[in-house]
């Protein structure tokens, strides 16, 4: 039969052994019954309440007494913010400023596009500043008062709720964004100003709106010569081995993904890949409709070998697939699909118009070129569209 002690410090139960053995004092991985996990009981003091340890003595900081720390932190936390805002201007100039392809030397970096450093500098510290501020504004200036709240049930009383709605409106006050205008207008106008820079990228990605042409020009459109007869007809090579196709290579049935022989000398390559990728099929001229549709294509190609605009005319996605039973090219992110024994024509999807012809036939060589560019824009519609179709 046990027997139960007065613990040494109260407040709890000591379990003494059941025989004369000695007291064996508490290990880490006793059980609260007095048991060590092992069948061998021992003396173990197990408190009714553990004592509150209490909070470390509140530190009181310069700001808190002195006025005039209060208004030098004031002063450095709209620096700070100042800092922000002359950084995030810094972004905005240099964004228009400075030519995208201008490259500087950096020591133990290289060389490096300069725009995009001083871009990727100026965004940073703007953040910085912002960051900075905020942090010594609640660091110096804030209240830092520790509050200890006992738990409670998941729905406040209405008092409580009431009472939590009037400390949040006290917060602005603590925080004497009241007393302290300063701070209130430097870090809305650091704010602010931090996301011109987001709206710039988004508005500067659109284009100018006032060279709309842009996005009907590729690399397949030939210019004429200086006499007005017609310019050099531009090869077609493979992509992304850039080596030309001759009209031999092309097996019935096959499809090459094409690009223009002049994207060697382009200065905007992924832009300008984008616009001019091409899908190169050939088919048994037979296979054709015999409808307008399908004459025109097959008079558009050579021997049954015909080139369609990879970009989709829904939303500019690669028609990256061909059915050869078929003929069909498909659309894999929306589905379009395009029957290119009638021109391409949408026969299934959201797409509203038939992929773009590129006209072909073959140089002296027997290399597939293309005599022209394309008559209407590639992709999806843009407002003036129209103005540029043939």
């Amino acid at each position: 039969m046990s027997n139960q002690g007065t613990p040494p410090h109260g407040g709890g139960t000591m379990v003494e052994p059941d025989g004369p053995d000695d007291r064996t004092p508490a290990r880490l991985g006793d059980s609260h019954d007095g048991s060590d996990g092992q069948g061998r009981r021992g003396t173990v003091v197990i408190p009714d309440r553990f004592e509150n340890p209490g909070l470390p003595a509140h530190v009181h900081r310069l700001a808190d007494h002195d006025p005039a720390a209060g208004r030098r932190a004031e002063r450095q936390v709209a620096t700070m913010f100042g800092l922000s805002m002359l950084a995030t201007l810094v972004f905005i100039v240099a964004y228009f400023a400075i030519d995208y392809t201008t490259d500087v030397f950096i020591p133990g970096v290289g060389g490096v596009n300069l725009l995009h450093v001083v871009l990727g500098v100026s965004l940073a510290v703007s953040l910085l500043g912002i960051g900075a501020g905020v942090v010594h504004w609640a660091k110096t200036i804030m209240p830092d008062t520790e509050i200890v709240e006992e738990r409670h049930l998941q729905r406040s009383s209405d008092d409580n709720r009431a009472k939590a709605g009037n400390m949040i409106l006290a917060g602005g006050d603590a925080a004497q964004l009241g007393r302290r205008p300063i701070l209130k207008y430097s870090l809305g106008g650091a704010l602010g100003l931090f996301a011109l820079p987001f709206v710039l990228q988004v508005a500067g990605s659109l284009g100018n709106p006032t060279k709309s042409s842009e996005l009907a020009e590729t690399l397949w459109d030939i210019t004429p010569r200086a006499d007005g007869s017609p310019g050099q007809p531009i090869r077609l090579v493979r992509d992304p081995e850039l080596t030309p196709v001759k009209a031999s290579d092309v097996t019935i049935g096959s499809v090459f993904h094409i690009m223009p022989e002049t994207l060697k000398d382009s200065t905007h390559v992924l832009e300008d890949k984008a616009k001019a990728a091409v899908l190169l099929m050939r088919l048994d001229p037979a296979q054709f409709s015999a409808d307008e549709k399908g004459r025109k294509a097959l008079s558009w190609g050579y021997q049954g070998i015909v080139a369609y605009s990879k970009i989709c005319t829904h939303v500019g996605c690669a028609v990256g697939l061909y059915e050869q039973q078929t003929h069909h090219l498909l659309c894999p992110c929306h589905q379009s699909t395009f029957d290119v024994t009638r021109d391409c024509e949408v026969i299934f999807g959201p797409a509203k118009r038939p992929l773009p012809q590129l006209k072909i036939t073959v140089d002296g060589s027997g290399y597939l070129v293309a005599t022209q560019g394309f008559t209407e824009p590639v992709g999806p519609s843009f407002w003036e569209r129209n103005e540029y179709v043939n």
